[in-house]
């Protein structure tokens, strides 16, 4: 399963993220997979996607950060996943 997460760090500051990342690395358990993140330009907000089979996973690695960022998490799905999933639907109201 993949997952958006939307962190806002706390007080708009970035600076105790980076410093715990560069001391203790990313913290997450055994089965959470990293994919890839990005940063507004201000640096007050995070986008990364995260993959895992069980959501407590997802839950612990946050636990390692909830002092320093707030979280919010989406479920998602690859743009290939849901046009795959949208072709039946698609296909019936062509009447194929």
């Amino acid at each position: 399963m993949l997952y958006m997460i939307i962190e806002d760090f706390r007080n708009g500051d970035p600076l105790p993220v980076y410093r715990r990342f560069r001391e203790r690395g990313r913290l997450a358990p055994e089965g959470l997979g990293y994919i890839s993140s990005w940063v507004t330009e201000d640096r007050t907000r995070c986008y990364q996607v995260m993959e895992c089979d069980d959501r407590a996973l997802l839950d612990h690695w946050m636990a390692q950060w909830s002092d320093l960022t707030e979280f919010e998490v989406i479920p998602v799905m690859t743009s290939a996943d849901a046009a795959r999933l949208a072709a039946p639907e698609l296909d019936a109201d062509t009447g194929s």
